[in-house]
This record gives C-alpha cells, structure tokens and sequence, in this order.
C-alpha cells in the first residue's frame, strides 16, 4: 500500500510485505522534474506502524536536500 506522509508536499510511503518481513520505501515526485527516493528500509519493529524517529530525521532531511538542489531543474541536464 501507499500513502501520503507529512514530511513534505508529495512524500509517499510505500509499504510490502515479503517473506514475513515489511519493507517501506519513500519517495517525492514533487521536487522539480525529478522523482526522488528519498530513504528505503526494511521496518525492524515488529509491534506499531509508527516510523522510527531517526528514519523520520533522515527522510526530513534528505527530503530537504533534495527540494534545494532539484528544485528549479527543468530538464535532466543535472543527471
């Protein structure tokens, strides 16, 4: 499944279960032209939903460098 985090405008979680495990992925389309994964992590807890504090830093983070350096990128001259 997906949905929508608070991260940011645009920042989804994907979440798939495999093998007994759960695995999240988050992304942003909304950073310019770019699609942007921005963190991907197999959930270690095995009771709640909530996203550990330190994966929420890091996905606040990075979302953040992303935003300032693909922000104004029109074309996919910067790849």
């Amino acid at each position: 499944g997906a949905k929508a985090l608070s991260h940011g405008l645009g920042v989804v979680e994907l979440i798939e279960d495999f093998d007994g495990d759960t695995y999240r992925a988050v992304y942003t389309a909304k950073v310019g032209a770019v699609l942007a994964v921005l963190h991907a992590f197999k959930k270690m807890s095995k009771s709640g939903i909530a996203t550990p504090q330190h994966q929420s830093d890091l996905i606040r983070d990075r979302y953040r460098t992303a935003v300032r350096r693909f922000a104004n990128k029109r074309d996919r001259s910067w790849a």
